[in-house]
């Protein structure tokens, strides 16, 4: 099926960033706007606790079922902004290996976020994203 997401990239920008800076849906698409995907287990238990990367491939694998169920796939994501729970740079680059890793060649405009807190105990990563699909 075709992708209802153009990713644009400019030669004017740096290229030392490892996302496309911009992406476009033409009109008549359906645009899905998924709540943060959160590093829970199906009991509610935070996973991976302690680790970002672990919780980054949580956090994606819960974003994967989300977007299942809207009728999307990552290759469907418009935009994504990855909040981490830190103020450590390396910490923020441990977190977004994972999700830059887990979208492959569709490197998807991005933003990468150090914040204080999350919301549930345990939580180090949270991820946002919204979604464009062709209607059928």
């Amino acid at each position: 099926m075709a992708s209802a997401v153009t990713l644009i990239r400019s030669a004017s920008l740096s290229d030392v960033a490892e996302y496309a800076y911009a992406a476009t849906a033409p009109a008549g698409s359906r645009l899905i706007f998924l709540a943060g995907a959160c590093p829970l287990n199906d009991d509610g238990s935070t996973a991976a606790i302690g680790d970002y990367a672990g919780q980054a491939a949580k956090a994606i694998e819960n974003m994967k079922a989300a977007l299942a169920a809207s009728g999307a796939s990552l290759p469907d994501v418009i935009s994504t902004r990855v909040l981490v729970a830190s103020a450590r740079q390396e910490d923020l680059v441990a977190a977004w290996e994972v999700v830059r890793d887990s979208f492959g060649d569709h490197d998807v405009p991005s933003t990468l976020m150090g914040v204080t807190v999350l919301g549930y105990r345990d939580q180090l990563v949270e991820i946002e994203a919204v979604a464009a699909v062709l209607d059928s």
